[in-house]
């Protein structure tokens, strides 16, 4: 079997650290990603730079043993508050640098690919992490993350509709709250063991769990799945 390699971005923690931990568990190469490198088989780049997609792109492509990226996590994302309260130029710079990180990075990142994948007659695949809260909505003060995980949806859907005869898929996973730092603040603002009754399994989702469909959806999903979104949950949203 082919070596395969995969470009995991926001991989220094939390589900992105699971999930690159679990495709090398199955002996896929990968090469990560972060706000800041902290190892060799990491590259630093800040998602709020415009230029940032396309360096690493082109550095994972230098990284690759074979030159080429086989499969593509988009996990990076930001969650911050961005309450109404703030000045007007405050709340936009919030909205924007959430919508860069969380959607347009990841937009590039998938034409990238798309593009590398067609011009050679390859096949690939692209996984997705995007959100409860493009469904569900999220808190008053998280506007810009909802709003931006929708659009990952929307992404998504565009890109499976159109390229899976050129062997191309594109899968999402919606998880709801994770067990990370960045769900823990907001667990613990929000009260906590209240938040969670709103959550019928009564706990929140491991990032192993996340990362066992990522690896999935990266490696065993079988291509008519591909366009789908599965949800991790614990049933907090049916749909």
């Amino acid at each position: 079997m082919t070596q395969l390699t995969a470009l995991v971005t926001g991989s220094s923690r939390g589900i992105g650290a699971a999930i690159r931990a679990a495709l090398i568990a199955r002996g896929v190469t990968v090469i990560g990603h972060a706000s800041k490198a902290h190892d060799a088989d990491t590259i630093g780049a800040d998602l709020t730079d415009p230029t940032a997609a396309g360096r690493i792109w082109d550095a994972a492509l230098e990284r690759s043993p074979n030159g080429k990226i086989d499969v593509l996590v988009n996990n990076a994302g930001l969650f911050q508050a961005n309450p109404l309260s703030l000045s007007d130029i405050e709340w936009l710079d919030n909205w924007e640098d959430s919508l860069r990180i969380n959607l347009t990075a990841a937009a590039e990142l998938s034409r990238y690919a798309v593009r590398q994948w067609l011009n050679d007659g390859r096949p690939g695949r692209i996984v997705h992490i995007a959100s409860r809260a493009a469904y569900r909505g999220d808190s008053p003060d998280h506007w810009h993350y909802a709003a931006a995980k929708a659009g990952m949806i929307g992404l998504h859907k565009t890109i499976a509709r159109h390229y899976p005869a050129k062997g191309i898929m594109s899968y999402a996973i919606c998880p709801g709250f994770t067990d990370t730092a960045m769900a823990g603040d907001y667990l613990a603002s929000r009260g906590g063991p209240g938040l969670l009754a709103d959550i019928p399994l009564g706990r929140v989702a491991t990032p192993e769990e996340i990362a066992t469909m990522a690896v999935f959806c990266a490696l065993d999903a079988p291509e008519s799945m591909t366009g789908a979104v599965l949800d991790a949950n614990g049933a907090s949203f049916v749909r």
